[in-house]
This record gives structure tokens, C-alpha cells and sequence, in this order.
């Protein structure tokens, strides 16, 4: 049994003098009840392009030479290919399958998309034909796809199997599973300093917290919880009250969304400590009490500076000074807004 842990307690640039962080990204905001993208400029923390026309878009991600923009489209099944500078949509590939969210490759060769309809698929599309060209079977239907820091596998989960799943992507075969006693959500992954993949952090259903997952041996070490704060109920949100997490890109933090709390917690890397939390916007009603703005996914600045988490019952975005542990401002976007990824322009 592991370990169990409880806590006590961007493309218009504005000016040569910007820092790196705004000179050099986009926060792209999909908006899962609309029909449109947001798009956000971490120089002045507004939206500068709104990409429309996509009903019901969910995972998001981008060509490494940021011309193209890829979005899985649940309401035509298609990974939905736009150019990036006019928001114009020029392919539709059509899946196997329901899709859900998705993640390229990191020379760009390929797009991952997964499945989220029995029994289960992890479909491959090639970018330079825009073709799906194979659909890897899996135990389950998947929620979340992610390629590792060093292009070797993909990574996936499945909530009603309760699987994780890695896929060798030299092969497009299954490596190794890791059956979970909850269903598999949101996932993070820590590298080595060699670049290889050292630690998965799973967020599951029913869990106010997080898995450790050590790669090489295969297994869960640790569990972690996080402080609740009255939350989730109300929203009813409980069977996933924590539903966001990742690392910055510098490796030294890992940032947690809680529903349950309505917060956002930052641990240090590799020790997992607690650093520290921020409170996110409450909603405040006529005659009820406050309600969870229900935060949900993050992103980074490439320079690790600014995280964004979308709040999906807000219709907004939170950003955080990760140096300071605090709440810099909140965006307005769309309708339910929950995927979210940081375009680098090179």
C-alpha cells in the first residue's frame, strides 16, 4: 500500500522591452459549452484572438513551429486542424471515435487523440498528410493523452477502467499498464535530469489530491491529499474534486487545482513539499452561500513565471505569480472553459 500524505494548515507582442515570458507565448482557451477558443496574451493579460466556430472543442495543442493550432472536436469527432494566425480551419481528420483530449508529439510529426468511447483508442494522426494512420486499442475509453519529455511514450487514462496506460510510441504498442483503484483524470509528468520520465502524478476520481507513480518500477508510492475547505458539494463536483495539475516547465514546482477548496497548491520538486496555496474567485449568489469558481486545468509561461488555470463555473482564468504564491488577476472568457496549453513562439 503507499504512502499516504496529509497537508496541515499569447500573438501580438507589445514592445522590445517585455519579458521573455510575454514575448514568447500564447494561453490558448477552449470553452467545452461554446463554440470558441480564447486566446491570451500573457504581455497584457487579455484575450487577443477568439477562434469561433468549433462546437464543444476539448484538447488543444500546437505545431512546434506554432503555424498550426490541433483541437479534438466532440461534436463532429474530428481533430480540427487551424491555421494559427487566422483562426481559419483548414483539415477536419476524422477519428475513430468519440474524442477527448489530445497531445503532439514533440518533434511534431504526430498528433495523439484519445478515445472516450468503448473499448477504447488511442488514434495517431500524421501531420504531414493529416491522416489517421493507426488506432491502438486500449482497455477502456480515455479521458487523458500525454507524450513524455523525451518523445518515447504516450501516456494515458481511462476513469471508468480505473487504467493507466503507456504506450511505446517507437513501436505504437503497450508497454506496461497500472490498474488504479479509482478512475484516472488529470496527469502531470516529472522528468530526470537525463530527460527520461521519473514520476506520473494521477489525479483520480473520489480524490482531493493526487498518485505518485514511479516510472520505472511501475507502481503507485505515494498518495497525496490536500486541504478542503467546504467546497465541491454544492457544485456537485465530489466525484472529482480535484481536477488540474502540472509541472512548470523548469521542473521545480508542482501546481494542484481543488475543486473541494477552491484553491491552487504549489509543491516542490522532487521533494514534494508543500510550498504554499491561493485562493481563487468564489461565485456569490443572491441568497446562497459562496460556491467553488470549480478551477480545473493548468498551464505555464515557458519561463515557469505565470500559471493560468481555467475556472470552469467562472467562465474565467486565473493567473498566478509562481514566485509569490498569488493571485495576479482573472480573465473573462467563455462558456465552461476547462482545457487549456501554452503556444511557444520560437
Amino acid at each position: 500500500m503507499p504512502a499516504v500524505l496529509r497537508n496541515v494548515a499569447f500573438l501580438l507582442l507589445a514592445s522590445a522591452a517585455l519579458p521573455a515570458s510575454a514575448q514568447s507565448a500564447l494561453i490558448y482557451v477552449t470553452n467545452s459549452a461554446g463554440d470558441s477558443i480564447h486566446v491570451i496574451d500573457p504581455a497584457t493579460q487579455k484575450v487577443v484572438q477568439e477562434i469561433k466556430g468549433i462546437e464543444a472543442a476539448h484538447g488543444i495543442d500546437f505545431s512546434p513551429a506554432a503555424t498550426r493550432v490541433y483541437v479534438s472536436n466532440e461534436v463532429d469527432g474530428t481533430l480540427d486542424v487551424i491555421e494559427r494566425k487566422s483562426g481559419r480551419t483548414v483539415a477536419k481528420v476524422k477519428l475513430s471515435g468519440h474524442p477527448n483530449n489530445i497531445a503532439t508529439t514533440k518533434d511534431g510529426g504526430r498528433v495523439i487523440v484519445g478515445i472516450a468511447e468503448e473499448p477504447g483508442a488511442l488514434d495517431i494522426i500524421d501531420t504531414a498528410s493529416l491522416k489517421l494512420v493507426k488506432s491502438i486499442p486500449v482497455k477502456g475509453r480515455l479521458h487523458n493523452v500525454y507524450v513524455t519529455p523525451d518523445n518515447k511514450y504516450a501516456i494515458t487514462g481511462s476513469i471508468r477502467n480505473s487504467m493507466l496506460t503507456v504506450i511505446d510510441l517507437a513501436g505504437d504498442r503497450i508497454a506496461w499498464q497500472l490498474k488504479l483503484d479509482e478512475g484516472v483524470r488529470p496527469m502531470a509528468i516529472e522528468a530526470a535530469p537525463d530527460g527520461s520520465t521519473r514520476r506520473i502524478y494521477a489525479q483520480l476520481s473520489n480524490l482531493n489530491g493526487f498518485a505518485v507513480i514511479d516510472f520505472a518500477q511501475r507502481k503507485e508510492v505515494a498518495r497525496i491529499l490536500l486541504p478542503e475547505n467546504g467546497f465541491g458539494v454544492a457544485e456537485r463536483r465530489m466525484d472529482s474534486p480535484s481536477h488540474g495539475i502540472g509541472v512548470a516547465p523548469n521542473g521545480k514546482t508542482l501546481w494542484v487545482t481543488s475543486i473541494s477548496a477552491n484553491a491552487v497548491f504549489a509543491y516542490s520538486l522532487p521533494e514534494l513539499k508543500m510550498l504554499g496555496q491561493v485562493a481563487l474567485p468564489e461565485l456569490r449568489l443572491p441568497g446562497r452561500a459562496p460556491i467553488s469558481a470549480v478551477p480545473n486545468w493548468v498551464t505555464f509561461t515557458p519561463d515557469s513565471k505565470l500559471l493560468y488555470i481555467t475556472n470552469a463555473a467562472a467562465r474565467s482564468v486565473s493567473v498566478i505569480d509562481t514566485s509569490a504564491i498569488k493571485l495576479v488577476t482573472t480573465v473573462p472568457v467563455g462558456e465552461v472553459p476547462k482545457r487549456l496549453n501554452t503556444l511557444v513562439l520560437r
